[in-house]
């Protein structure tokens, strides 16, 4: 499929991305400061290696101690994963367990699809793949070159262990600084969580047209809807 389309998808340009760059729900250290320089589109990278086949499960406890969190608020909870990534150079989130559903069961239902950038002359494609809780992010110029060891320029990983007792995921996000800034990654995150938890009905038709009618799919309309989120 990517094949087929990949001269299409890479040659899309439209004018004026950074009026999105100024809609996107930054961290609020982000909106006090001037906007990044705008990328400009990726070249092909190294490939990585071959991802084993057991890799290691990712666990909330190698983040921080558990036992610290049983007589903590989901909002307490929430003030304290936020505080412990300002300083990093990740992105973080914290998702209703309920919320959360949802977007397991649509990850495992569209677990491929493509997301827009914006970039210094138009907007770069970038394509996620949903494996279980975590969601690896690679440019599509890289996917051509490399297949299945393309580098990744995004993961994210949800961590699951709340949900029973706290009624929360916690998600955190690492980028290569290399292939995006903060607030690209933080872009796509956000796109991530529209199409997967709440999708209009036209983003819901460019989910189904990917995976089912590609003949229908228009790389066009994922910029449009990109530029009118409410995020």
């Amino acid at each position: 499929y990517f094949d087929k389309y990949a001269d299409k998808i890479t040659k899309l340009q439209k004018t004026s991305p950074e009026e999105f760059l100024g809609r996107l729900s930054a961290h609020e250290e982000m909106k006090k400061a001037p906007a990044p320089e705008q990328k400009d589109f990726s070249l092909p990278g190294r490939a990585r290696s071959p991802v084993s086949v057991n890799p290691a499960t990712k666990t909330l406890e190698k983040i921080m101690k558990l036992d610290l969190l049983k007589d903590k608020t989901a909002e307490e909870i929430t003030e304290i994963w936020t505080k412990h990534f300002t300083a990093k150079d990740a992105i973080c989130a914290v998702i209703p367990a309920e919320t959360y559903k949802t977007m397991q069961k649509r990850f495992q239902q569209y677990n491929t699809f493509l997301f827009p950038v914006p970039r210094k002359n138009g907007y770069e494609f970038v394509m996620a793949q949903f494996q279980g809780d975590e969601a690896h992010f690679t440019t599509l110029i890289n996917f051509q070159a490399h297949k299945e060891n393309a580098p990744e320029c995004l993961s994210l990983v949800h961590y699951t262990e709340l949900v029973e007792d706290k009624g929360i995921v916690l998600m955190v996000g690492e980028y290569d600084k290399d292939s995006l800034e903060m607030i690209e990654a933080k872009c796509l995150a956000d796109q991530v969580a529209i199409y997967y938890s709440r999708p209009s009905a036209n983003q819901q038709r460019i989910l189904d047209n990917f995976k089912r009618n590609p003949a229908f799919f228009d790389h066009n309309l994922l910029i449009t809807e990109m530029n009118s989120l409410q995020i």
